[in-house]
């Protein structure tokens, strides 16, 4: 049995067995080679399979940024090259995401398998591109919004007091300016947006990395509508005087909209979410939502003004019911028929969640 840690990437919409050069980079399979001498390969699981290299398990929350930006690209990289080179629709795996074994990997596919079928269905000709819009020359964009009459007039009024300017006047200076630019941002995000969705399947808006920048956002797109996309980006590149810098990355595999999240249950935390309900060993879906419902409304703040405290108890309260949640979703994964039971050693059989982290 092979026990080396396994390094999940994706899972693919095929059984068989691709292989990667260490490199990355996609490479027809060798004859006769065993998966343990290769860099990147599947792992298959009736009619898909997982997309995995052998390595030690790192934890990704404690790598310094450089560190992390280096494997971000590298995984971006094995799935973009797979789906490219061997034709075939990819689910990204989060980022990070590691197996203890081939056992695991089985186990991770297996509970995923109808989740991924579903999605295998939705995308097999869909791109993601994404596209990040910013001001051209932001010190101009500044510079006319200080010359708007409102801005202009209130500028005008403190250089006329006698007195200083105070930090307020400073402060309500910059409100202003911002209102302002939030506003025309909003008006060229509309019109951006108006022309842009009806050849998206799905949009998904990322966080904006600083004032400079006015739309960070993924589309899903069917592939054989990515010219006239580009186009359309060409285009309102014009309508826009250029007043704005257009970038997108694509074609990709959808990972703003079907990534999926592996989450390893921990036996103990499980053992005291359940005693914190009021939970038996064994209990139906019915008995756990009732457990839920009535735990949660006991220690809530706003029923119960006249007890300390009642804030860190419905806190606790409501980790343990997102703890159980997970754990009965697991279940219904692993093939529960509705009854979950909560010893040590039917835990073993439910320990992994896979769901949608798009």
């Amino acid at each position: 049995m092979d026990e080396k840690g396994k390094y999940l990437y994706g899972i693919v919409s095929s059984d068989k067995k691709l292989f990667c050069t260490p490199s990355g980079l996609p490479a027809k399979p060798i004859p006769g080679k065993t998966t343990a001498n290769e860099g990147v390969y599947t792992i298959p699981y009736k009619d898909i399979s997982a997309v995995v290299s052998n390595a030690e398990p790192v934890d990704y929350l404690h790598l310094l940024k450089d560190a992390l930006a280096e494997r971000l690209i590298s995984h971006q990289r094995v799935i973009e090259e797979i789906m490219k080179d061997f034709k075939v629709a990819v689910i990204p795996v989060q980022l990070g995401t590691f197996a203890n074994n081939k056992n695991e990997v089985d186990c991770i596919l297996a509970n995923a398998y109808h989740m991924a079928k579903g999605i295998f269905k939705k995308i097999p000709n869909l791109i993601e591109i994404d596209v990040a819009i910013t001001w051209n020359d932001f010190t101009s964009i500044l510079k006319e919004i200080g010359e708007r009459n409102k801005i202009k007039a209130f500028k005008e009024s403190l250089l006329n007091r006698s007195k200083d300017i105070t930090p307020n006047d400073q402060l309500k200076i910059g409100l202003m300016v911002k209102n302002a630019l939030d506003e025309k941002k909003e008006i060229y995000i509309k019109g951006i947006i108006d022309s842009l969705k009806p050849i998206s399947q799905d949009m998904k808006s990322h966080q904006l990395m600083d004032d400079k920048m006015i739309l960070n956002a993924a589309f899903l797109i069917n592939n054989a509508e990515s010219e006239y996309f580009y186009q359309t980006i060409d285009k309102l590149n014009i309508e826009f005087g250029e007043k704005l810098d257009f970038r997108c990355v694509g074609p990709l595999p959808p990972y703003s909209f079907y990534t999926l999240g592996v989450k390893k249950m921990d036996f103990k935390k499980l053992d005291w979410a359940r005693k914190k309900i009021g939970l038996n060993n064994i209990a139906t879906k019915d008995e756990v939502k009732r457990a839920r419902r009535v735990s949660a409304r006991s220690v809530h703040p706003d029923k119960n003004l006249d007890i300390p405290d009642t804030g860190t108890e419905f806190d606790e309260t409501t980790r343990a019911c997102k703890i159980l949640v997970d754990y009965c979703q697991a279940c219904d994964q692993s093939g529960s028929e509705g009854t979950y039971f909560f010893g040590e050693e039917e835990f073993e059989k439910n320990t992994i969640l896979v769901d949608v982290r798009g």
